[in-house]
């Protein structure tokens, strides 16, 4: 199917839907790597203004990588709820963004709709949109999940406490463990990136934060990021493993490059779901995506990276999980080139995400050789905590020592919190208080040197 506007007495032609999404895209780097971006600004409007008049129905019947060619496409395909479509299915893309943007239109509709809606749909209409749109219209959506609380109701806001360490070391995770806890960081997940994947330290990682979680009653989720294989290794040796983690990219051949497919997600959720760990819900699952990954694994099928990005939500939205988070600027100036490029993208993974129905957090993260600096993360966090992002990352002093990047840190999320007036998930929040870390209003208090946490590791 061919696409065409005319400005200015030149008539612009798009030869497809998947050219006319990626023309129709802001401007970044790694669709101009890919060959795939829009040549001259005149263009990128002209592809944008076709991209309005086209109707959403379009998106069911055209898709973007062939259906026998990928499993990605098949489960988009195959599960799109026709009934939850209802509401919308009569409008054009530009339609759909005016009816997002109305005031009429309210938190329970978007949750009605979010099934019906498929990841290319969003994908399209996020390209039509100021950022302050895609603000707008996320910070109405409202998507709550649980294991041992509750995490994404409106007003409230999470973190991962990340005590990473370069060599997997017991005690110095501790530490940055009890750092972050004490700065009122952790109801998220306390997770970290192993500097291995060698089993022997996965189980001695996640016995360890298991150990101190019950030790001090906390009402939280530990997670070892570690590949879905050795987590379901973990599982089956009956290790006290939360949550399963996996990064999910939105084709299937991005996600071959993972070592993954459906099947094994399906397999290693049901298996984190039998041991009955949560105690406030069973949403067991944690996944991390981010723009780029399919063209670096050069499996993007000649689409547009926000577009394949997307699509990983569809895979992320299947398997119900507790926590799905964009790591936005972690591959680099290749692909999001600077402060602008990673402040737009987390916009549009966020907006995308939630409308979806899926519990977005973002890692408000840059590189060292990217055109970025922590005044750029500061202005993008505060953009994301308005738009009520679900999570982001708490680092000590922002620095990964094991992934090498930059991204938050405690002090980011206790300013977030300060200036927004948001509130911890409600249990961890009480279990800070009984603490003695926070006052009754969420407030951080001194901690004195005898604190029975900061006795763990004396």
């Amino acid at each position: 199917m061919e696409f065409r506007h005319t400005l200015q007495s030149t008539t612009y032609r798009f030869e497809s839907l998947k050219e006319l999404l990626a023309k129709a895209a802001p401007s970044r780097s790694g669709d101009a790597l890919a060959g795939v971006a829009a040549l001259t600004y005149e263009e990128r409007v002209a592809a944008q203004m076709a991209l309005a008049e086209v109707t959403l129905k379009t998106f069911i019947n055209e898709a973007l990588v062939p259906y026998e060619d990928d499993e990605v496409t098949r489960l988009i395909i195959d599960e799109h709820n026709t009934s939850s479509f209802a509401l919308i299915s009569s409008l054009t893309v530009g339609e759909f963004r005016d009816w997002l943007l109305a005031d009429t239109t309210t938190t329970s509709q978007l949750q009605q709709i979010a099934a019906g809606i498929t990841p290319e749909m969003v994908a399209a209409v996020s390209k039509l949109m100021r950022n302050q749109d895609l603000i707008s219209v996320a910070k109405k959506c409202e998507v709550v999940t649980r294991f041992r609380n509750t995490l994404g109701l409106k007003g409230h806001f999470a973190t991962r406490l990340q005590p990473n360490h370069p060599t997997d070391d017991l005690r110095g995770i501790a530490a940055s463990m009890i750092d972050g806890l004490l700065y009122g960081c952790g109801d998220a997940v306390i997770g970290i990136n192993p500097a291995s994947d060698h089993p022997a330290t996965m189980t001695s990682l996640v016995n360890m934060l298991d150990e101190f979680r019950e030790r001090f009653a906390i009402p939280t989720q530990t997670c070892v990021l570690c590949h879905a294989t050795t987590t379901l290794d973990l599982v089956n040796q009956n290790t006290p493993v939360d949550l399963a983690f996996q990064s999910i990219a939105g084709t299937e051949k991005a996600n071959k490059s993972f070592g993954i497919d459906l099947k094994l997600l399906k397999e290693v959720h049901e298996a984190t779901l039998s041991l009955n760990r949560g105690t406030a819900g069973n949403n067991v699952m944690y996944f991390e995506t981010g723009q780029g990954s399919a063209l670096s694994a050069n499996a993007h099928h000649g689409m547009d990276q926000q577009t394949c990005e997307a699509r990983a939500y569809a895979v992320a939205r299947k398997f119900d999980p507790l926590l799905v988070n964009s790591v936005v600027g972690f591959i680099g100036p290749e692909y999001l080139y600077d402060g602008k490029q990673i402040t737009r993208a987390a916009l549009e993974d966020l907006f995308c995400a939630k409308l979806l129905g899926l519990p977005m957090g973002v890692d408000v993260c840059y590189t060292n050789h990217a055109e970025a600096d922590q005044d750029d993360m500061d202005n993008l966090v505060t953009l994301l905590g308005v738009a009520g992002c679900n999570f982001i990352m708490g680092v000590p002093g922002a620095d990964d020592i094991m992934l090498n990047y930059q991204s938050t840190s405690f002090h980011d999320a206790l300013y977030l919190r300060e200036v927004l007036q948001l509130k911890h998930a409600p249990e961890f929040g009480a279990w800070l208080y009984n603490q003695g870390i926070t006052d009754d209003q969420g407030k951080l208090l001194p901690v004195s040197n005898s604190h029975r946490l900061l006795n763990h590791i004396n």
